[in-house]
């Protein structure tokens, strides 16, 4: 866990060069997993969801949802590093997601985190991150996403 006490101190590390967060813990994204996140957004493409019709797929079993590899680098980040001193951190959104490979049901991923930039905006920071996730036993990244967020300082 990387851990910067307040955003001059990311901002200090982002200037440095010193750009690296960390690689999270390898999470398993179970078929049980993709049923629940199926439920949640109401996507149940049968390649999600149908293990007997996936068999036959050119994965020949299950895939995740692109959106729910998506949705684990907010888990990832949390276990990865930490800004300090915040009265929020929000999500503002995505410059650029890329799905580069599948993830198939039983995979076991992590991410990987760099500073991209951070800039002052009147609320505080707009922090950019890079993820990259990593499927274990492939060479080729599953999902690589610019992310940004706006933190959000004490009043005090």
């Amino acid at each position: 866990m990387r851990i910067f006490p307040d955003i001059a101190a990311l901002k200090r590390a982002a200037a440095a060069g010193d750009t690296e967060l960390g690689v999270s813990d390898w999470v398993t994204v179970d078929q049980a997993t993709i049923d629940r996140f199926a439920e949640a957004t109401g996507d149940f493409q049968w390649i999600h969801v149908d293990v007997a019709r996936a068999k036959t797929s050119p994965f020949g079993t299950t895939i995740a949802h692109g959106w729910l590899t998506l949705s684990l680098l907010a888990r990832l980040s949390n276990e990865t590093y930490r800004v300090e001193r915040l009265a929020a951190r929000l999500n503002y959104g995505t410059n650029k997601v890329r799905f580069t490979a599948p993830v198939p049901a039983g995979s076991r991923l992590r991410a990987k985190f760099r500073i991209v930039s951070v800039e002052d905006v009147p609320q505080g920071a707009r922090f950019t991150s890079e993820a990259t996730v990593e499927r274990e036993g492939s060479d080729k990244p599953v999902c690589v996403a610019e992310l940004v967020g706006i933190l959000i300082p004490p009043k005090n």
